[in-house]
This record gives structure tokens, C-alpha cells and sequence, in this order.
């Protein structure tokens, strides 16, 4: 379509095809209803009409309760929050202490480094001073010096005695830290909708905070939460737990509709383990740091060496919110439009299918669908006058037209104008016995002629002869005459399509006549050509009808000047 300022005002729809089929519309309906209940129950139970915004939370956590253990060597402790709590580990998490090895009155000195980490040596030679590595306890001196009763390793500056144990106690020291308590403090934000909340909820009073505990059964919406109870929900056991450490996450989940009377927003709680303890269990299992408490004894800096295992717990805040929007409503309900699409589909395949007689799907096919061809490569459409089908063909610039194979082969249609030529002929009394016409055949007959009756040309497409074996050309039969070449007649047809037409002598009457009577010829012979192909005259016709209505002057059209055969559209080729 050629661009043009005009196109901008131009509308374009589709071409729909009602079928009137009672089982057809019902099923129609039935997909349709199907449909539309899957829409509404995917749009109720997902919330899509909802805006939604993810939440932005901080969290603080505050952990309660004491222990007593009774340490090898060191004697009764008393553990509170600030002991067993250890160092930060990060946002949102925290940590307690769960067991203990405890290296005693370590002082600065020189002392023999502890196996595997120390290199066995025999000599003095075997030690290298000042060496050191990631797993040294301390800098080599560049002694050896006994180790036990049989082997000898490098001495080394470090605090003395170096910790030699190596796994920690069974059960574990502080086994009774199950029994702690948490605070966890959630406060959370959705930006979009400019709503806060926490998880204690403001129905939540002192007297209520001081008595309640966690419980999935009978108190889902406490914040303070036993730790023995929280390894419980992760599906672990605290005592095997607590004898090397791992890590705990507490998912708080904010799921929240804030649509009126329906509006919902409390947090759910879940538990699991986050570290790996079965393919950890050989390679650097639990979770452990070391700490010390440092003192001085007669002007002597010493320290006692903690290395405590224990459980991380991290808590984690995942969130959305919803709220109802016409906008996002209308977004959900055009996204949907296309399901519509699938009974459609299904009902095109069905009438595809063995359901329906060939005829119903031939003629349904027929309506529906409207093949255009690329006019690149134009269709022509021959009939031959020995053959009672109508051959569909491409055009060819290097074979002639006569020797093209078909691509498909159509049955003969009647044209209505070919019928009523017919009905004149016959209310005239015509006499239309075929006689044969005294037409001669010509001398300079091409090779691709099998009439004798065509003229050579130099055009592939307009070498067609009206025979396909030899024999008797078309323009001497009597009907060509009569339907073809008849004066009478082809004024009748004029002026039953232009009854007001001037028929007055001249270029133009002869013309007319001419034009009129290629028709006559397509109607006789062709009748309505398949869809999207031209009809192309044999080339004896064509000659036969120039010879009887010639051009100005009553001079024959030159070879040099023949147009092509094309009745119609010839200019697309």
C-alpha cells in the first residue's frame, strides 16, 4: 500500500464468518463460560487486581536466660546474655553459645608447636627461624624441642601452653540454652501504600508479653520464642546441635491485603537449617569463633582461651502487599482477552477433523480463508479445446505458455454471461449445428502450434495454441462464430451491461467489439477462472478476433505491437 497523508483517515477491521450450527454455538458458549470461570477464580485467588509493593523491614532481637556449667580446671561459670551472646555476626542475626573448650593461664613464651600444625622435626636444622604459615600457633624460633615422649617438634613465640584439643565435649556444656527466650522486634514499611506495621501487634498489652511463648498451635502471633522450640520447628534436635554449632533462619513472612473490610496483615512464621550438616560433617562442621578473657598475675599478662561453638540464628523478612487498582484490573482483564482466542482454535480443528464431511470443511475452508498470491509470481489459468478442465499455471520468461506444467487442474465453472449469450443464440433460431469455418491455416505456423492456425511470437506467455494434441483449431467451429465473432450479438451484450452506450461506426465501436468479444471467448471457454488467476487466450483466438475487428483504418495489429494475452489484470504480470 503506497504511503499517503489520506491512509491516516482510513479504518481497517476483520472479515468474520458466522456459522449456523446450533451444536457449534453451544459449544462455543460452553469454552467461552469455561473461560471466563477460570478468569475470575485466577483473579481472585492471585489478587490480580490488587497494586502491590514489597515490603521494607529492620528487625532486633533480644535474647534472655542464664546457665551454669562446670568447666575441667576452671570451675563453676555463670553464663549470661553478655557471655554467651559472643561477638556480632551480622544484620538480622544473633548468636548464643552453646559449647565451650577452654585453654587455661596462656602466657607470651616459647613452647613446641602442637601437631599437625608444627612440623616433627629431629634437629635444629629441620627448623627454620622466623617461619610461619596460616595454621601456626605462633613464629618459629628455630629450635626443636621434645613434644611428648616420642616426638619432637619446632619450637614457637606464642601464647603458652597452645590449645591441643581438638573436638569439642559431649553433650554439650551449655545443653541447658534451649531454654532461652528471644525477643525478636520486627518493624516493617510498604512505601507505596505508606503503611507500617510490627509484629507486636498493637492488641498486644505488658501483661500479655511477659506470660506468652511461641506456639504454632495456640499462640502463632508471640514474638518471644523459646530457642529449644525454634530448633524443633527446623526439624532438629538442640542437643546434637548444640555439640558443634549451625545456622538457624527464621523466615517472617508478611502476606497483606489492605482492601477495606478484608484487609489482613500478620506475620507467619517458619524455621529451617540453613547449613549443611550431613555434607559438612567431615569437612569443618558447625559454627565455632575463640575468644579471651585476659588478667594479670604477679605483673604477668595472662589469658584463658575460649573457643565456643554455638547457633546462629539470621532472621529473615520476606513481604507483599496488596491493594485494589482499576488500573491494574484493567491491565488483568486485556492481558485475558486472548484466552478467548483458544475456543476459536479448538473449533477451527474440530471442523478439520473426521467430525465434519469433507464438503462442510471444503466449503467452510472456501469462506474463511482467501489465499493471495505474490504477484511476483503471477497465475495464469488455459483451457484447451480437447481437454474439459481448466489447467492453473505460473508464468514463465523462458518456457512457452503451451509447454508450462500445471500446477493444479480446476473444473470448468459457467459464466452467467456466457448462459445468456447462449439463450440469445437459441430465441434467435440460430442454427448452431457445428459446420466447420473456413479458416486456412497459416504458413509461418510456430512449432508449439498444434492448430496451424497461430501466429509465432516472441513472448513465452503468449505461445499458447488451443489444442494440447493435434487436430482442428477452435475458431472454425460454427459456435465460435455465433458466441465469438457475431456483430449482432456482441452489440446485444454491449448494450445489456451499457444500455445508454453510443454504438455509432468508428475506432471506438470496433474496439468495444473487440474488447467484448475476448470476453465472450473467456466466458465460452474458461467461464469464472479459479481465484487469483488470469485467463489467457490461445494465440489462433486472438488473431482470429484482431482479424475480424481490426484497428483504425482496417489495418491488422502488428506482431511488434500485440499486447499480452491477459484479459484481465494483465498489468500485475
Amino acid at each position: 500500500m503506497p504511503c499517503k497523508l489520506l491512509n491516516l483517515c482510513e479504518y481497517e477491521t476483520h472479515k468474520l464468518v458466522r456459522i449456523q450450527s446450533v451444536r457449534l454455538g453451544s459449544l462455543k458458549w460452553t469454552f467461552n463460560g469455561v473461560i471466563l470461570m477460570f478468569i475470575c477464580i485466577m483473579m481472585l485467588w492471585n489478587k490480580e487486581y490488587q497494586e502491590h509493593d514489597y515490603v521494607v523491614s529492620s528487625v532486633t532481637a533480644k535474647v534472655k536466660g542464664v546457665a551454669l556449667t562446670s568447666l575441667p580446671d576452671v570451675g563453676d561459670i555463670v553464663w549470661d546474655v553478655v557471655d554467651y551472646s559472643g561477638p556480632s555476626q551480622g544484620k538480622n542475626s544473633f548468636f548464643v553459645v552453646t559449647n565451650v573448650i577452654v585453654t587455661k593461664k596462656q602466657r607470651q613464651g616459647k613452647c613446641p608447636e602442637v601437631p599437625p600444625y608444627g612440623k616433627v622435626c629431629r634437629t635444629d636444622e629441620d627448623c627454620v627461624k622466623g617461619f610461619w604459615n596460616q595454621h601456626s600457633h605462633g613464629v618459629q624460633t628455630g629450635a626443636c624441642v621434645k613434644f611428648d615422649v616420642t616426638r619432637k617438634t619446632c619450637e614457637v613465640s606464642a601464647w603458652c601452653p597452645i590449645e591441643s584439643k581438638k573436638k569439642p565435649p559431649k553433650p554439650a556444656l551449655l545443653a541447658s540454652a534451649e531454654n532461652f527466650t528471644v525477643l525478636i522486634k520486627n518493624n516493617i514499611r510498604f512505601p507505596n501504600f505508606n503503611f507500617m506495621r510490627r509484629n507486636i501487634l498493637p492488641e498486644m498489652t505488658e501483661s500479655y508479653l511477659k506470660r506468652c511463648q511461641f506456639n504454632r498451635h495456640t499462640d502463632s502471633s508471640c514474638p518471644i520464642f523459646r530457642l529449644g522450640d525454634i530448633v524443633k520447628e527446623a526439624k532438629e534436635n538442640f542437643s546434637e546441635m548444640a555439640v558443634e554449632g549451625g545456622v538457624i533462619g527464621i523466615q517472617i513472612k508478611w502476606d497483606c491485603n489492605l482492601d477495606g473490610f478484608l484487609r489482613n496483615c500478620l506475620p507467619k512464621y517458619s524455621f529451617r537449617r540453613l547449613d549443611e550438616k550431613e555434607s559438612n560433617r567431615t569437612l569443618y562442621p558447625g559454627l565455632n569463633f575463640r575468644f579471651a578473657r585476659y588478667q594479670t598475675e604477679k605483673d604477668v599478662e595472662e589469658r584463658t582461651l575460649f573457643k565456643a561453638f554455638g547457633i546462629r540464628f539470621d532472621v529473615m523478612v520476606f513481604g507483599e502487599a496488596g491493594k485494589f487498582s482499576i488500573i491494574q484490573l484493567i491491565i488483568f482483564i486485556g492481558s485475558t482477552l486472548s484466552y478467548y482466542t483458544l475456543t476459536t482454535v479448538f473449533i477451527d480443528w474440530l471442523i478439520g477433523t473426521s467430525c465434519y464431511s469433507k464438503e462442510a470443511r471444503q466449503n467452510y475452508s472456501e469462506k474463511k480463508v482467501e489465499s493471495v498470491e505474490d504477484r511476483k509470481q503471477c497465475i495464469l489459468c488455459v483451457s484447451f479445446v480437447d481437454e474439459n478442465h481448466i489447467r492453473v499455471v505460473k508464468k514463465s520468461h523462458k518456457k512457452s505458455l503451451q509447454e508450462v506444467k500445471p500446477i493444479s487442474v480446476h473444473p470448468c465453472k459457467d459464466d452467467t454471461g456466457h448462459l445468456s449469450a447462449m439463450v440469445g443464440v437459441l430465441q434467435k433460431g440460430n442454427n448452431i449445428i457445428d459446420k466447420p469455418s473456413q479458416v486456412l491455416p497459416r504458413a509461418n505456423r510456430p512449432a508449439w502450434c498444434l492448430c496451424g492456425c497461430c501466429l509465432p511470437s516472441t513472448h513465452p506467455q503468449e505461445q499458447l495454441c488451443c489444442r494440447q494434441s493435434i487436430g482442428r483449431c477452435i475458431t472454425t467451429s460454427s459456435l465460435f462464430e455465433q458466441l465469438v465473432l457475431s456483430r449482432p450479438l456482441l452489440e446485444a451484450v454491449l448494450l445489456y451491461r451499457e444500455p445508454l452506450s453510443d454504438l455509432t461506426e468508428g475506432e471506438q465501436r470496433i474496439a468495444a467489439l473487440r474488447n467484448c468479444s475476448y470476453r465472450q471467448y473467456i466466458s465460452w471457454r474458461i467461464g469464472a477462472p479459479p481465484r487469483e488467476s488470469i485467463p489467457v487466450m490461445p494465440s489462433c483466438s486472438v488473431w482470429r478476433i484482431r482479424e475480424e475487428y481490426p484497428s483504425q483504418e482496417g489495418e491488422l495489429l502488428s506482431q511488434q505491437a500485440v499486447t499480452p494475452l491477459y484479459l484481465f489484470n494483465h498489468s500485475h504480470c
